[in-house]
């Protein structure tokens, strides 16, 4: 019988699918690690055990790196501990939020008429230097605030190029970088200034300083604007980091409508070789949720 290319193709991926899972599972090598720098967080392999331990595993299933937004909160002693495991596993540090916004109260406004909430926010940078450099980190995310009713948007937009700059300046002569993320309004942050990766490369243009980027989560990048691959190419000079998720549902590659293998293919034609964080939840419950995730990164990066 003679097989067309496209069975030929779904058969290859059918295999990889089975193969990934098996790895996770413990039948067969799961030694390979994947050739892009894809970073789960705590909680990815949560029947694993604690945070230490599900570093181990991601290092043996073959993840190069690891994400911890909620690094900054930790004790220094969780922190060294962290970096230590990583290290150890020859992982790279991803990013963890630099200035935690106040969700719930919508805060803060750094396009305000009262500068005080800036200087908070670089306080903030201030503090989270040492934190980046206990876990070498070189990204930190930031999130520039909600938008203010009672001022133009105009106005609000050069006062956040205004402070990112000074946050520049202080980041700068420490090799580290913070990235902007853009986040979406339409399903989870109504109301936040900065919603699109076009709106980001304008104030990274703005700042005009080496640590300021933009990181591109294609979650929110997919709800908010769509048109993934001609807008990063369009603002490529000025992102600094990319996170994963598919929509709706922000799971992992494979459960929405983003085309992961085509991203992957356009980020290798980049030569990114940067983290790539796996900024989302596991679409199945439990292990087995664990080994489709696993599955489905092998899927995409076999692109």
């Amino acid at each position: 019988m003679t097989l067309s290319r496209r069975t030929l193709i779904a058969a290859g991926a059918a295999a990889t699918l089975a193969s990934g899972v098996g790895a996770a599972q413990g039948r067969g090598s799961n030694a390979a690690r994947f050739s892009l720098g894809f970073a789960p967080h705590e909680g990815s392999f949560a029947s694993r055990g604690d945070r230490l331990e599900q570093i181990a595993f991601a290092a043996d299933q073959g993840f190069t790196a690891w994400e911890d937004n909620e690094a900054a909160g930790r004790s220094v002693a969780e922190q060294e501990a962290m970096a230590k495991a990583l290290r150890q596993r020859n992982m790279a540090m991803g990013v963890f939020v630099a200035s935690m916004p106040k969700w719930s109260q919508s805060r803060p406004l750094l396009g305000a008429n009262d500068g005080a909430e800036r200087e908070a926010f670089l306080a903030d940078i201030r503090a989270s230097i040492p934190v980046a450099k206990r876990l070498n980190a070189t990204r930190m995310t930031v999130v520039t605030g909600f938008m203010d009713a009672k001022v133009p948007h105009d106005i609000q937009t050069a006062r956040v190029i205004d402070v990112m700059r000074r946050a520049g300046d202080i980041v700068a002569p420490h090799g580290i970088a913070m990235v902007m993320e853009p986040l979406n309004t339409r399903t989870n942050h109504p109301g936040v200034y900065m919603q699109s990766i076009a709106q980001g490369y304008a104030v990274a243009r703005g700042a005009n300083s080496p640590a300021v980027k933009i990181l591109a989560d294609l979650y929110h990048e997919q709800i908010q604007s769509g048109n993934i691959i001609p807008t990063l190419d369009m603002c490529w000079d000025e992102v600094g980091y990319i996170q994963f998720g598919d929509n709706p549902g922000r799971n992992e590659p494979g459960t929405g409508e983003i085309n992961f293998a085509n991203i992957v293919k356009w980020l290798r034609r980049k030569r990114y070789t940067g983290v790539i964080g796996m900024e989302h939840g596991n679409s199945i419950a439990g292990r087995a949720g664990e080994d489709r995730l696993i599955a489905a990164y092998r899927m995409i990066d076999q692109a």
